[in-house]
């Protein structure tokens, strides 16, 4: 598959990348900053340098041609409601509207544990901001015809991958290794779309918890 990655210079896009190029796949990360290149080419993929968050839905459709899947995991970090609005909720709807008009059939994205319009993210905290803006993602995306899937993971560690998780169940931890393959587990799997995925680290192995 040819996949664009969008965000590939997050902390789990760059461990996702040498997983799926390792599984074959043609990755390309889309970076904002040139300064990132490098690091994102070490990973696996190939960089190409596109603003999403000002880039309109035809500009993001040109970039998304020819490829196979889309795989987003940008955001804005939070902080800036704005900048979390702009890409966190438009820049991400942007994109889905442009994999549609570009025939990318696959869409896989990431999101967290308890996700979703009932959210209870108390409004005076600066986290209902993105609480706020990935409900509207994930919604909008639910409403296309993209084989869509939504993973939800829970907290995020930087412990080494465990190759292990569990689906569903109280909202506990998970490693970035561990969510980086379980979208490499992800996106080559059509059986999985029309599936939002929460998941902790758990028990059984990430293919077996993904069946």
């Amino acid at each position: 598959m040819r996949i664009l990655s969008i965000g590939a210079h997050g902390k789990v896009a760059l461990q996702a990348s040498p997983l799926l190029a390792a599984d074959g796949h043609e990755v390309t990360g889309v970076i904002r900053n040139p300064d990132h290149a490098d690091e994102v080419r070490a990973s696996g993929a190939t960089p190409l340098l596109l603003d999403v968050e000002h880039s309109d839905t035809a500009a993001l459709a040109d970039a998304l041609r020819g490829y196979d899947a889309v795989v987003w995991s940008a955001g804005a970090g939070g902080g800036n409601p704005d900048r979390t609005y702009a890409v966190d909720r438009d820049a991400a709807i942007r994109s889905m509207e442009a994999a549609r008009a570009a025939g990318v059939p696959r869409y896989v994205m990431v999101s967290y544990f308890g996700a979703g319009p009932d959210h209870t993210t108390p409004p005076d905290v600066p986290f209902w901001h993105y609480a706020e803006a990935k409900a509207a993602a994930d919604e909008h995306l639910r409403a296309t015809d993209l084989a869509w899937t939504v993973l939800a993971p829970s907290r995020l560690t930087d412990d080494p991958a465990t190759g292990a998780i569990v689906v569903g169940g109280p909202k506990s931890e998970v490693t970035r290794a561990d969510v980086a393959a379980v979208i490499a587990a992800t996106v080559a799997r059509p059986e999985l779309a029309g599936r939002t995925i929460e998941f902790n680290n758990g028990p059984t192995p990430i293919a077996e918890a993904l069946a």
